[in-house]
């Protein structure tokens, strides 16, 4: 056989699987279009109907994962490969590749229940599986928050569902806990009296329940006060800040014990 036989083998055979690698990729640029089109027909019907925002963007990522796998095996068999060996071989990779699946079914039914039992919706902040953040997205198997100094966290749905969920946005009203040392020959009234007049007119600050300020502690420098505020979720930190002030100022005309 001379060497142009065998070239003219070779260039058949590249011509061949080039033309099949390029239709697969026509293929999958034209299935990933379709797909992302009916996902936001979908969101948009959804939206019509003023489902839950959480509801929704779970809806979007089950078919968008679902379609984007039938694409995969579709075009595997429009190529002659049997999906049903491949994911035969697929499964049988080892008992490694069976735990991760099977972690990653964990997370999937977390994400379910997540969505069944509703602990928090988008949009919410929310203290879980050792982060805090604003709940952005509730996907397949992970939960997107977005920290207070703006990293996005993704946290794994069972990790969440397995661990305390403290969700600060539920309740209409959170109450701010600061303390403030007092020296022995301050005037302990005056002082609770000027931090509730300043707490009053502190913006954010609720006026129903009205401030608290109180002497919770006795120590051998000096009582300590609890100043408690009250305000809406979305105006702790300011109200925090504010009420840290607060304290600064008032502290200016008490004698305060050395730090």
């Amino acid at each position: 056989m001379d060497l142009n036989t065998i070239w003219a083998q070779i260039e058949s055979e590249i011509v061949k699987y080039g033309l099949m690698v390029v239709v697969a990729l026509v293929f999958w640029i034209v299935g990933r279009w379709l797909i992302n089109l009916f996902v936001k027909v979908i969101r948009k019907a959804l939206k019509a109907r003023s489902l839950d925002p959480t509801l929704q963007q779970y809806v979007a990522s089950i078919t968008s994962v679902s379609f984007n796998i039938l694409l995969i095996i579709a075009i595997l068999s429009q190529f002659g490969i049997n999906t049903t060996s491949f994911a035969a071989l697929v499964a049988a990779t080892g008992f490694a590749v069976g735990t991760a699946w099977g972690g990653l079914l964990a997370h999937f039914a977390a994400g379910a229940f997540l969505l069944i039992l509703r602990p928090f919706k988008v949009g919410d902040f929310i203290v879980a599986a050792g982060t805090s953040g604003t709940v952005e997205v509730i996907g397949l198997f992970t939960t997107t928050l977005v920290t207070a100094d703006g990293i996005r966290t993704y946290v794994g749905n069972n990790k969440i569902f397995s661990d305390n969920i403290q969700n600060l946005s539920s309740e209409t009203i959170r109450r701010v806990d600061r303390l403030m040392q007092l020296a022995h020959n301050a005037n302990i009234d005056d002082v609770i009296n000027r931090l509730k007049s300043r707490l009053e007119a502190t913006p954010g600050v609720l006026k129903t329940p009205p401030p608290e300020v109180w002497v919770i502690d006795l120590t051998p420098s000096g009582p300590i006060l609890a100043i408690r505020p009250y305000c809406n979720p979305a105006d702790y930190w300011n109200v925090y800040a504010a009420t840290n002030d607060v304290i600064r100022t008032v502290a200016e005309s008490v004698s305060l014990p050395p730090s």
